[in-house]
């Protein structure tokens, strides 16, 4: 799966809902049904339940994706202008659930679910 189309693209909006993260970036779109880690530019790291996890979360609304990957099997990340990261492992352990999530390209070109 490529994620470069995101590279250039702002956030525009993160949902919550019941059981996984929708983040918009335009017309884009990647849903996630692990909820991900995100680290701010200091590196300091916040999962879902924590204090300010919601929060961190939604300070990326408005920054650009300077790079996103999606590594199969291992780690899927998006990383912002403001240094801060979103890190979702693939790793068969640290799933508990067949499929992580999905991605449709703003153009629609690329639809997929990894």
């Amino acid at each position: 799966m490529d994620l470069s189309s995101l590279t250039d693209e702002e956030l525009t909006s993160v949902e919550f809902v019941e059981q996984h993260l929708a983040l918009h970036f335009g017309e884009a779109l990647l849903t996630l049904y692990v909820w991900p880690d995100i680290a701010d530019a200091d590196g300091i790291s916040v999962g879902f339940g924590q204090p300010g996890y919601r929060d961190a979360l939604c300070s990326v609304i408005g920054e650009t994706v300077t790079e996103a990957a999606f590594h199969e099997e291992t780690a899927l990340t998006v990383e912002f202008e403001n240094g801060t990261v979103l890190a979702l492992s693939l790793r068969e352990e640290d799933m508990d659930i067949p499929e992580a999530g999905s991605f449709v390209s703003a153009d629609g070109s690329e639809s997929c679910q990894f």
